[in-house]
């Protein structure tokens, strides 16, 4: 005779996601909303014409993105990573007390009275930042509180979708120097005699010689690691300490890695020849190097976090 058992079967990833899609409420209020919201972005968004001759947010958007060069290329992956946290987190979301929240209503209002500032004084960032807002805001009005306080974390990645386009040299001249300095000083406790100008980098001899540029100084890979941890400390993790933890070491993670791909190029370009080393430079394989360092980093930092919770909750 077969045994009877309590188990349920397994749901598989379709049967889940569709009963999850059925059990969240006030769906039509919400996507109605969104997508009346959306079009006001797609048709009064972008408030310089000039430069891209669309009224399209989004499409002023998608041309700082295809720039040659561009260092926000990343910018259109971000909404689908935002989607995939929420569908991780959908049970946690799910469990929480859904319901219909008009003191959310405010902030729709502040998101609206940004995109017209923004609009009027042609600053598509404002605009931008207005957007993401008063979607914000509709998930509040649709889903209450607890949902706004708890997507919060997640609504931060839209900051990576904002294109940096010149405004990155801020943050890439400082990072041009550092990497280069650190490069010369590495190479020389390593024996590889080197004379850096600026951020060029030069053998005594002159046979070969690297520019330190905006790209491998690290903005992307600095783009890429701070996503990387954000995403990470969401999901690994459920308070905020460990999570910016996570994001404070964004950056000496990102430095660490492009330094290391540095050295390299600067190491076999002296030992073995100049060709050796730019065929590591344009490698797409070493390309991955920097994100090694931090990935690595990224797991042992968690793995320490959670063996100092389990002493806390065992004390």
């Amino acid at each position: 005779m077969n045994e009877m058992t309590n188990e349920s079967p397994q749901k598989s990833f379709w049967q889940d996601t569709a009963e999850c899609w059925q059990r969240l409420p006030n769906k039509a209020f919400f996507f109605v909303l969104l997508g009346g919201w959306l079009l006001l972005f797609q048709f009064f968004g972008n408030p310089i014409l000039g430069y891209v001759h669309s009224p399209s947010i989004f499409t002023w958007m998608m041309s700082q993105y295809n720039r040659p060069e561009s260092d926000d290329s990343h910018g259109p992956l971000v909404p689908f990573l935002v989607v995939g946290i929420f569908w991780w987190k959908r049970h946690e979301l799910l469990g929480l007390p859904l319901k219909m929240w008009t003191p959310g209503l405010p902030i729709l209002v502040l998101a609206m009275a940004m995109q017209i500032f923004g609009y009027l004084i042609q600053q598509p960032y404002i605009t931008i930042a207005a957007m993401f807002t008063g979607v914000w805001a509709l998930m509040g009005l649709a889903w209450g509180p607890q949902w706004l306080r708890y997507s919060l974390f997640p609504f931060v990645l839209f900051v990576f979708c904002v294109p940096l386009g010149a405004h990155g040299q801020v943050i890439t001249f400082p990072l041009q120097q550092l990497v280069s300095w650190l490069t010369e000083k590495v190479a020389h406790v390593l024996g590889v005699d080197v004379v850096r100008v600026g951020t060029q980098l030069f053998d005594p001899s002159g046979s070969y010689g690297y520019e330190v540029a905006a790209a491998c100084s690290g903005i992307r890979s600095l783009v890429v690691v701070f996503l990387l941890a954000t995403t990470y400390g969401f999901i690994a993790f459920d308070t905020w300490r460990q999570r910016l933890l996570l994001i404070a070491l964004a950056v000496p993670f990102a430095i660490l890695g492009n330094l290391l791909r540095m050295v390299l190029i600067i190491m076999v370009a002296a030992l073995v020849s100049f060709d050796a080393g730019n065929y590591i430079h344009a490698s797409p394989i070493f390309s991955v190097l920097p994100y090694v360092p931090a990935i690595a980093g990224f797991l042992l930092m968690g793995r320490w976090l959670e063996r100092r919770e389990e002493k806390k909750s065992s004390a």
